[in-house]
């Protein structure tokens, strides 16, 4: 029984100690190991073979890029003006052993010289500078932190402000501020806009204006050659009458008694019109009327024979 056992206690311990030899680490993780107290060797992720009841693995590091979100930190700007600064490290464990033997809790090392680098960096700055330059502190911190942390076995890859919350006073001032630019910019535009509206009015009622004058002048000038041109027209058809009835005169051969009864005809058109006061009678007048008179006088009758 006794024999028994000790068998079963042998065969224990040995279990127990192939179960403490062989270790399997996890991907994208590595195990320090400890020998006797000392550092003896970084565990690759996989299977591993350790000593039993002399190697002891001491941390699990996890070697993925982690982010931290730290609470705001307050931070004095060179105008003394205090603000509330939201802070998202990103970083990555790239040597197990220092992170492990060089400090002894890297993340609140990091948090802290975040904290301190973050009010050195700000407080060479004012509030306006501070609100808008986000990139150059970020660039300024992700710098400060990766040179400090390299020791530590720790890269820095990207610093992100995620807010930036000056004192509720300057807030306020700050948006009163921003309404009166905006009612500035609004008002100016709105007398932009009337001074364009009235500017293109302007230009419009004298384009209007040069319009109506060119189109009088050449109703104008339409009206004088049309004028013209019924008066030459008038004065061609008095011309061609004048020639018919000349034509007329001279194919027919009149003689003296018909020029004077035609004469005779035309005085009364003669003597209308309100200025005909007086009248001139030419010196041809009387042997005309002779003319005619002897037109309608009866025949003489022929002279007797000798």
């Amino acid at each position: 029984m006794e024999q028994l056992i000790v068998v079963l206690v042998v065969v224990a311990a040995v279990g127990l100690g192939v179960a403490r030899a062989i270790r399997i680490i996890p991907q994208a993780t590595a195990a320090i190991v400890e020998r006797l107290g000392r550092y003896h060797r970084t565990l690759a992720p996989g299977l591993n073979l350790v000593v039993p009841f002399v190697d002891r693995i001491k941390d699990l590091i996890d070697l993925r890029e982690q982010v931290v979100s730290f609470p705001p930190q307050p931070v004095i700007t060179s105008d003394n003006l205090v603000v509330s600064i939201d802070t998202v490290i990103y970083f990555q464990v790239t040597d197990p052993k220092a992170a492990t033997y060089e400090i002894a809790n890297f993340l609140t090392g990091v948090e802290q010289l975040t904290v301190t680098t973050l009010r050195n960096v700000v407080g060479g700055m004012d509030l306006e500078r501070t609100l808008t330059s986000r990139e150059e502190i970020n660039t300024e911190l992700r710098g400060s932190l990766d040179e400090t942390t390299g020791k530590w076995g720790i890269r820095v890859n990207r610093v992100e402000l995620k807010s930036i919350d000056p004192p509720a006073s300057i807030q306020d001032s700050m948006e009163k501020q921003m309404r009166a630019d905006r009612d500035k910019r609004a008002a100016v535009l709105t007398a932009e806009g009337q001074r364009q509206a009235a500017i293109l009015a302007a230009e419009g009622e004298q384009r209007a204006a040069v319009l109506r004058a060119r189109g009088d002048a050449e109703a104008a000038v339409l009206r004088a050659q049309a004028e013209a041109e019924a008066q030459a027209m008038r004065a061609k058809g008095q011309a061609d009458a004048i020639g018919m009835v000349f034509k007329a005169i001279h194919e027919g051969k009149p003689d003296q008694h018909l020029l004077a009864y035609q004469y005779l005809q035309t005085l009364p058109e003669i003597a209308k019109g309100d200025a005909n006061k007086i009248w001139i009678v030419p010196s041809e007048m009387g042997k005309a009327l002779e003319n005619l008179g002897g037109l309608f006088s009866p025949p003489k009758p022929p002279a007797p024979d000798a």
